[in-house]
């Protein structure tokens, strides 16, 4: 649960970072977007890997 709220953290910086970038059009702006974007990317595979199943099998059928 951690890991989503980073995600979202992140993502939330990106936005605000994009959104002063345009305003600005700072340099520091685009590569905090660039970082905060691969970090909710990051966090977000983080999250999804450890909510797969890895001991059972899963049948196609069900």
């Amino acid at each position: 649960m951690l890991y989503v709220l980073l995600a979202i953290v992140s993502m939330l910086i990106a936005a605000v970072s994009l959104y002063q970038y345009v305003q600005t059009a700072s340099t520091l702006y685009i590569i905090l977007t660039f970082v905060f974007v691969a970090a909710t990317v990051i966090f977000g595979a983080v999250f999804f890997s450890g909510r797969v199943n890895k001991t059972e099998d899963i049948h196609i059928t069900e």
